[in-house]
């Protein structure tokens, strides 16, 4: 069977859950190996890979985001479905809420944020960063499952690994931010390029600075996210479980194609 499925895990989501034959593969790319389990759900095989590693020893700014996309890309997977953990900066998304985002403010720094950086020149179109089909299929299966999940809502991707400033907090809001994490870019974007059909469900672990009387600690932020693990594994294996593999977006055009797909030996 092909791999037409991922899970990319983010902070307190380091496991695959309940994937049967579950076995842990090295993909080899042109920007590196990346770790992914393999296993198999309701027929339908998925890769899950933990974007910070199993024991979250890579922070947010030294995943290869390049490594990770292209080892889904090579196995054949086409849509892919991540978890964030984020702060608050609106109040209408609380500590505990699921969001559905549907869009992104790039605030990184120091990150190589394209498959195109050498050969032809290419421009990916992200007015839709996060897969309209996938969002709204996300959104129907929470309905469905009773789960509460806000959708759409602004993204702001800081560089981390620190936590952000309260004045940095306050121009997110001006610009129009809703939550803030430090890594769905430029995984989204990347994503986009290599034509996958990508969506984010972020957990509100916290109030950003400003909004909360006291410091954030890391510990603080793992503790909030394992609370609703499960519920965003049973959104993802339900939605999964019930897809049809029809692709009728625009992601498996977004290049047209240009984005060579390599093996398993780079070549």
């Amino acid at each position: 069977m092909s791999i037409q499925y991922a899970i990319i895990g983010g902070t307190g989501v380091y496991q695959a859950g309940d994937l049967a034959n579950a076995e842990q593969t090295t993909i080899h790319t042109p920007y590196g190996d990346a770790l992914a389990t393999i296993g198999e759900y309701q027929g339908k095989q998925i890769a899950f890979l933990a974007r910070h590693g199993t024991k979250h020893n890579t922070p947010p700014h030294r995943v290869n985001y390049r490594a990770n996309i292209m080892a889904l890309k090579q196995l054949g997977v086409e849509q892919v479905l991540a978890t964030a953990a984020v702060g608050s900066l609106n109040r209408r998304f609380r500590p505990g809420d699921l969001v559905i985002v549907d869009d992104a403010i790039d605030m990184t720094k120091g990150r190589i944020s394209t498959f195109f950086d050498e050969g032809p020149v290419v421009h990916v179109d992200v007015s839709d960063p996060y897969c309209a089909r996938l969002r709204h299929g996300l959104r129907d299966v929470a309905g469905q499952l009773g789960i509460a999940v806000h959708h759409g809502g602004v993204y702001v991707c800081s560089e981390g690994p620190r936590f952000e400033t309260k004045a940095e907090i306050g121009m997110y809001a001006r610009f129009g931010g809703d939550l803030v994490g430090m890594t769905s870019m430029p995984e989204a974007v990347l994503a986009k390029e290599a034509e996958l059909c990508y969506a984010t469900v972020c957990m509100v672990t916290n109030w950003a600075a400003g909004f909360a009387g006291q410091p954030l600690t890391h510990e603080e932020v793992v503790a909030s996210m394992r609370a609703n693990v499960d519920q965003i594994r049973q959104l993802f294996l339900t939605w999964i479980a019930n897809d049809t593999g029809n692709r009728t977006c625009t992601c498996q055009h977004a290049v047209g194609g240009q984005l060579p797909l390599v093996g398993e030996d780079g070549q």
